[in-house]
């Protein structure tokens, strides 16, 4: 079984927690709503409970700056040049595990092998998104 959905919208990275001075800590009200709102598209597109070892693929598409020159818009669109910016690709990774805890897996122990990545949105892709694929791990699939 296979499952991919998107998450429409800007790619968030997994904040760290943060402190109070009493010595409290929190998740960042970003990182929670980010999380929701993953959880919520994949239980919309379809998503199912998976028992076992799972593969997750994330690929974070992210926009084109404005400041782009033509010269690097070219190699960006011939697929030369990929984006170095924030957020970073394993921070993606880790919020997308962590909400679909309790969802598609029941602990984000069961992920055995991950593939994320980071592309420009533009062709296919031309909006900022998150494209994330599921499916059940094998040790046969290697």
């Amino acid at each position: 079984m296979t499952i991919t959905f998107t998450v429409p919208g800007k790619p968030e990275g997994k904040q760290r927690p943060r402190g109070t001075k009493s010595g409290r800590h929190y998740t960042p009200k970003k990182t929670v709503e980010y999380e929701k709102k993953v959880k919520a598209c994949y239980v919309i597109q379809g998503g199912k409970h998976f028992e076992g070892a799972v593969f997750v693929g994330v690929t974070a598409y992210v926009a084109i700056p404005k400041s782009t020159t033509k010269k690097q818009r070219a190699l960006i669109e011939a697929g030369k040049k990929l984006p170095e910016k924030k957020p970073d690709v394993d921070n993606i990774l880790k919020i997308v595990l962590d909400a679909l805890n309790g969802v598609a897996y029941d602990d984000d122990k069961q992920v055995t092998s991950s593939f994320p990545r980071k592309r420009y949105a533009y062709g296919d892709h031309k909006t900022e998104c998150i494209v994330v694929t599921i499916r059940e791990d094998s040790a046969d699939d290697y």
